[in-house]
């Protein structure tokens, strides 16, 4: 029987072998560790840039509004627009998010060292046909 729309499984599994399935995994902090693909890894993720994009929004991103204010003529103005962030203290993780955002023709810039930020709307509306909502 299927689950009802926003349901949530929670999966275990505890291996000796899940290093030789995910290389990337290893001691330390992953900042201060090559987080490169494995070779199979790189095909997925070429065939499948939006899961992946929505992976790594879930799991370190952020889909909000941006309010900004501005002083026109003497009064503040605000405006506001939706926009992504990711966040994330490893370069190489940042550089795969920047690879799948290229993939699928969605603008970005590092708005700070350690995050990227979409916020153009034609490329808020397109990353958002591939990430959905978080649950």
């Amino acid at each position: 029987m299927p689950e009802p729309p926003g349901a949530c499984s929670e999966v275990n599994s505890y291996s000796r072998h899940w290093p030789h399935l995910f290389p990337q995994h290893g001691p330390g902090k992953k900042h201060q560790r090559a987080i490169v693909l494995a070779g199979w890894q790189e095909e997925i993720v070429t065939e499948h840039p939006g899961l992946f994009a929505r992976g790594l929004i879930h799991s370190d991103g952020y889909r909000g509004t941006n309010r900004v204010r501005r002083p026109v003529g003497g009064e503040d103005k605000w405006y506001e627009y939706p926009r992504y962030l990711f966040k994330n203290e490893s370069a190489d993780i940042l550089r795969l998010c920047g690879e799948t955002l290229d993939r699928l023709g969605v603008a970005w810039r590092h708005n700070k060292p350690n995050e990227i930020s979409v916020a153009r709307r034609d490329a808020v509306a397109r990353l958002d046909r591939f990430v959905g909502p978080k649950y």
